[in-house]
C-alpha cells in the first residue's frame, strides 16, 4: 500500500439514531446506496477524506470495523 493517490473515505452509516456500520469507500454514494438495502432510511456521514487507501485503512482498524 504505498499509493499517495486520495481517493478515499471513513464514513459512519447511521440509522435510528445509531450507528449501524462504519468503514471506507471511494464511493460514498454508492456505498450509502448498499447499506440502504439493509437499513431503509439510514445516512452515510463522510467522517474524513479524501485521503490515501493506507491512512483509510489505519483509521477502519483502529475504530473496530475491521
Amino acid at each position: 500500500m504505498s499509493s499517495t493517490r486520495r481517493t478515499w473515505y471513513t464514513y459512519r452509516f447511521w440509522y435510528r439514531n445509531r450507528v449501524v456500520h462504519g468503514g471506507i469507500t471511494e464511493d460514498p454514494s454508492r456505498r450509502e446506496r448498499e447499506h440502504q438495502e439493509k437499513w431503509p432510511g439510514g445516512a452515510l456521514r463522510v467522517v474524513d477524506g479524501p485521503m490515501t487507501e493506507e491512512r483509510a485503512r489505519e483509521w477502519e482498524r483502529l475504530n473496530g470495523y475491521t
